[in-house]
């Protein structure tokens, strides 16, 4: 049974302005979550309009099919967003969506239920998952992963200083007693961690990297990324929310590139054209307002960034 919790879009109104929709138009929302982007952008479409949803998250696809069983207008798809280029193969759309929306992370809901183990101010057991139907909990990775791999994904994906001391602790302390919830991996990172950041707690960024290595999100993303240009039309917008700066880093390399072209030897002489950049970007990377981060903290770290193809 799919419980209901609360949801409040980042940035909505910022990304309804970036994505520039069209009535007519095709958009997709690889990152649907509990749907607050989704449903205000279908409130935009006309009635040849149409919205291509995607999640990995089966009680995010459960969510979807509830909100809008009654819309043909809206195709709903199971799946990482690095199957996004199958998916709009599925429905014919290569080289003729307007719009691609990527809200990266973890979702408000998925946060808020213990049982999905991704919070470590709830206890739970320790699953991560955001595919649960598939691959490895965190707990079972946690159970049998090595000190030196462990640290490094601490370290990779947390940016966490003290990697090493966190490793050595939550390896000794699976050998007197399996880790099997939220509660025991933060108790035994707070007891390693000598010092971190005033107002996080010590758990934050193990927690952040134990979640993404558990469901390859950087490497999702660069693979979504990879496809984003051969499926956007002419003046389609690729719009993207990042809550840290790995994710982002991911993003503006990304953009820049795309914007710079192909690569010639240095002092080569070649024109715009020649170079071949296939996006541009669209105005300044865009914060929450202090309005917005008082009404929901969450938004916080969120970074919005735009790129419309060339």
């Amino acid at each position: 049974m799919t419980e209901s919790y609360s949801h409040q879009p980042v940035l909505l109104k910022e990304v309804l302005e970036a994505l520039d929709i069209k009535p007519q138009g095709k958009y997709v929302d690889g990152t649907f979550g509990r749907g607050g982007h989704a449903r205000e952008i279908a409130r935009r479409l006309g009635a040849q309009g149409r919205l291509l949803v995607l999640d990995k998250d089966p009680q995010a696809i459960a969510e979807a099919r509830l909100q809008f069983k009654e819309d043909a207008r809206v195709i709903i798809a199971k799946g990482s967003f690095a199957m996004l280029r199958q998916k709009v193969d599925e429905q014919g759309w290569t080289g003729a969506v307007d719009g691609i929306l990527l809200d990266l992370g973890v979702s408000s809901p998925q946060l808020d239920d213990a049982e999905r183990g991704f919070s470590f101010r709830r206890d739970g057991v320790l699953d991560m998952r955001m595919d649960t139907e598939t691959g490895r909990s965190a707990a079972e990775w946690i159970a049998q992963v090595k000190e030196q791999e462990l640290a490094t994904v601490l370290r990779e994906y947390g940016e966490e200083r003290y990697a090493k001391r966190i490793a050595r602790a939550i390896v000794k302390a699976r050998e007197i007693q399996p880790i099997k919830t939220t509660r025991q991996l933060a108790a035994i990172i707070a007891q390693a961690n000598p010092k971190w950041e005033t107002g996080k707690d010590p758990a934050t960024r193990s927690f952040q990297a134990i979640r993404i290595f558990i469901n390859n999100e950087l490497e999702d993303l660069k693979t979504c990324l990879a496809q984003v240009t051969d499926l956007l039309k002419t003046g389609g917008r690729l719009v993207i929310i990042s809550f840290h700066s790995l994710e982002d880093r991911i993003v503006k390399r990304f953009i820049r590139e795309q914007a710079k072209g192909d690569s010639y030897p240095a002092g080569l002489p070649v024109t715009l054209a020649q170079l071949n950049p296939r996006l541009k970007p669209v105005g300044k990377p865009v914060q929450a307002s202090d309005e917005e981060v008082a009404a929901n903290p969450r938004a916080r770290s969120s970074v919005l960034r735009v790129a419309e193809k060339i």
